[in-house]
């Protein structure tokens, strides 16, 4: 039997509208009281290495958790303007992507400062900051990604000025490896907080209550997720 389900569905969408922004903006703060520049966030991971462990865990868990939120909203866009949510959607999923390859830097330039030093590790990363790799040309989606959904999402009135300009305000956080925190990297991820965070407490109060065998499933699927969560991190 089909339905009108839309991957990846509602109450996802909604979770990842909520828990993305608040994760960035978190994160972000974490690592706000270092100098912007790597070689600061180098020398504060090695004397603050539990405080930048959370920060630059938070600002990657809520970057990989917006993924559902961005393929949701262009969705909804690309009803009345489908254009603009292919050109608006594609562009931030690749920025997202794209902060999640540095992330992988990130981790393990700040490994390296924990174990072997901060200037160790600022050497390796000076000497290799310029290298090229597929994502060097894509840069710009990471900024322009959120300009044209932004837009995109005024234009099909599914945010209002507020949040649009919100949504917007994402293009001012900087982009690269080892970024730490600046106040325009604090007005983005605020503002996407505005735009996104009370779309998503709307959709999960506005959504059906889950049946009886959904329910179960769930109950079922969570402490089984959990221990495969732990058995990867064995490996």
């Amino acid at each position: 039997m089909e339905t009108d389900y839309v991957f990846p569905g509602r109450r996802v969408a909604a979770v990842s509208m909520v828990l993305g922004p608040l994760l960035l903006l978190t994160g972000t703060l974490l690592r706000s009281p270092f100098d912007f520049f790597f070689p600061s966030q180098l020398k504060a991971m090695s004397v603050h290495p539990t405080l930048m462990t959370a920060a630059y865990t938070c600002f990657l868990a809520g970057n990989v958790l917006l993924w559902p939120a961005i393929v949701a909203l262009a969705t909804k866009i690309g009803r009345t303007k489908p254009a603009l949510a292919a050109w608006g959607g594609l562009f931030v999923l690749f920025g997202l992507f794209e902060r999640t390859f540095h992330a992988g830097i990130d981790q393990a330039a700040l490994g390296l400062a924990e174990r072997r030093g901060a200037g160790f590790a600022e050497s390796v990363v000076s000497e290799s900051y310029q290298d090229l790799h597929l994502f060097s040309f894509l840069s710009f989606t990471i900024m322009f990604g959120w300009y044209v959904l932004a837009f995109a999402a005024y234009r099909a009135k599914v945010l209002g000025v507020a949040g649009s300009i919100g949504m917007a305000t994402m293009g001012l956080l900087p982009l690269g490896v080892l970024k730490g925190t600046e106040f325009v990297s604090i007005i983005g991820t605020a503002g996407l907080c505005v735009a996104l965070v009370p779309a998503g407490i709307r959709a999960l109060l506005e959504s059906p209550k889950p049946n009886r065998r959904t329910m179960m499933l769930t109950a079922i699927a969570v402490p089984v997720l959990g221990a495969l969560a732990f058995v990867s991190a064995l490996g």
